[in-house]
């Protein structure tokens, strides 16, 4: 028998993520949040903020961490770990996972998605509405390919990279998006994405370096 899910964040991704949770055929117990009051969200009432899991017995339910933001989800999700919760999935039912694919936990796979063969999403990404994944790439951990990117086979995405919406990565062989990396909205990426670096256009061009303070670096 499945526990409910309590998903963490109140905003729009936390929409799109309760949804599909739903579609799913989860419970949803609500949704944890840092205002002192907030009004539902798709429907899920707001429980309190993320102190309200210290109340709740390890075995109660599973969480969920709806935030875009890659290094915030990030802690949020170890933190969840650290208080000995599991992390639910939430993978709409209408995309596409081939069985070959590897997935982590605490991931959310929207709608109309697509990750092919041999494929692996790590712990606490995001494949967004609509975006496809073709075969033997990697997602990294708390990565985010927004709604509509695709990726051709082949492709790493390294840890906490963000791949713009509607960006297209790839040319037919192995190609690298470095970790914390961000590609600006309707790139088309050709060549190895440094870590840290942000990168935009056709063909993408590097606008600012890790070196120069980019993401990346604290």
């Amino acid at each position: 028998m499945t526990v409910p899910v309590v998903v963490v964040g109140g905003g729009g991704h936390a929409k799109v993520v309760i949804d599909s949770l739903r579609a799913g055929g989860r419970e949803v117990a609500g949704f944890t949040d840092s205002r002192a009051h907030a009004d539902p969200i798709a429907g899920a009432p707001h429980l309190g903020s993320d102190a309200y899991l210290d109340s709740l017995p390890r075995t109660a339910c599973e969480v969920v961490v709806a935030l875009g933001d890659n290094r915030l989800r990030a802690r949020l999700i170890q933190q969840a770990r650290d208080r000995g919760f599991s992390l639910a999935n939430a993978i709409h039912p209408t995309a596409w996972i081939s069985p070959s694919v590897e997935l982590g936990s605490g991931i959310a796979i929207m709608a109309n998605a697509v990750v092919n063969a041999s494929s692996r999403v790590g712990d606490g990404a995001i494949v967004n509405t609509g975006a496809t994944v073709d075969h033997d790439c990697e997602i990294g951990a708390f990565a985010h390919l927004a709604p509509g990117t695709h990726l051709s086979g082949y492709i790493a995405v390294g840890e906490g990279a963000l791949v713009g919406v509607g960006s297209a990565v790839g040319i037919g062989r192995p190609l690298r998006v470095g970790e914390w990396a961000i590609i600006g909205t309707g790139s088309v990426v050709v060549r190895q994405v440094a870590a840290g670096s942000v990168v935009a256009g056709n063909p993408a061009r590097t606008l600012r370096k890790a070196s120069e303070g980019g993401p990346g670096h604290e």
